[in-house]
């Protein structure tokens, strides 16, 4: 019997999560595939004495919806087919990291600088650095934590005050400053690509918030992309090497900026929004690479 496993993390308790896994699940059964939904919390993977990665999981692959790196790494050195990838979920997860391997790529994105890495939260802020960051960006700028989804530690920084204060909460945190884009107030589109191929796309809007996620209350409406918008999204995807991904992108006066990329983007809203059938498209692609491939 065809198999496969949805992995979710150990902690999980959004409703979109959850729904995603179930959607991809109930496609998975049209085609004949039984479909596991796990948490993943039974260290099914581990090393053995003899420094071997033991296995305890029995599928054909593994839809990895989870962050949790050293699992992922651990699946692929056990020869286990995921999607994503492991390199690529750890590129996409880290927003920093994901800015300099789209870098010199020809792929507009908001100015960005990387915050300073601090090991002591005693040290003093080190404010000759933020004096840089303010003169290069100016008000209002965004810092935003490295790792974080759903528009969780995305900061909108309008004075020396906010600056500082927030530099020095995240001092021992990774992070990165950012230019504010005020074009792209409370709107911006998430696209989604499979298999390096563009799907759709949406705007999504929020009437009281900077940040437009669906999760923080905003609101998705259709969007109909230039075949340019369509070949830079195909870009990405190909650069980051990702099977499944969703892309921010910010309005410009005149142009697209990417502002990050989620290999384990939810496409609940997307689904309702533009009708077409994500969790049909990713199971078909995962089907036909991993059943009908030579």
């Amino acid at each position: 019997m065809k198999k496969g496993l949805i992995l979710i993390n150990a902690y999980l308790k959004s409703e979109n999560g959850s729904k995603q896994a179930s959607r991809l699940k109930e496609e998975f059964l049209k085609l004949n595939v039984n479909i596991d939904i796990k948490r993943n919390n039974e260290f099914a993977l581990s090393i053995d004495k003899n420094g071997n990665i033991i296995n305890k999981f029995d599928y054909d692959f593994v839809i990895y919806l989870d962050k949790d790196k050293y699992v992922s790494k651990m699946l692929e050195k056990a020869n286990v087919r995921i999607f994503n990838s492991h390199q690529a979920i750890e590129d996409c997860d880290d927003k920093m990291t994901t800015q300099i391997i789209l870098a010199n790529n020809g792929i507009k994105m908001p100015k960005t600088l990387p915050g300073l890495l601090c090991y002591n939260n005693n040290e003093s802020l080190n404010e000759e650095a933020l004096h840089i960051v303010e003169k290069e960006l100016s008000y209002p700028l965004i810092i935003k934590t490295s790792f974080g989804s759903l528009g969780k530690g995305v900061f909108k920084i309008d004075n020396y005050e906010m600056l500082y204060n927030k530099a020095n909460e995240l001092k021992c945190v990774p992070h990165l400053f950012q230019e504010y884009l005020e074009t792209s107030y409370g709107k911006d589109i998430r696209a989604f690509v499979i298999g390096k191929k563009f799907v759709t796309a949406m705007v999504r809007n929020s009437n009281n918030d900077f940040r437009s996620n669906i999760e923080l209350g905003g609101h998705g409406e259709v969007y109909k992309p230039s075949l340019e918008f369509i070949k830079m999204c195909e870009k990405i995807a190909l650069i980051l090497n990702l099977d499944y991904c969703g892309i921010d992108i910010l309005f410009g006066q005149n142009d697209y900026f990417v502002s990050e990329v989620n290999s384990n983007a939810y496409f609940n809203e997307l689904e309702k929004v533009t009708g077409v059938n994500i969790a049909k498209i990713y199971a078909t692609y995962i089907y036909e690479n991993i059943y009908n491939k030579p």
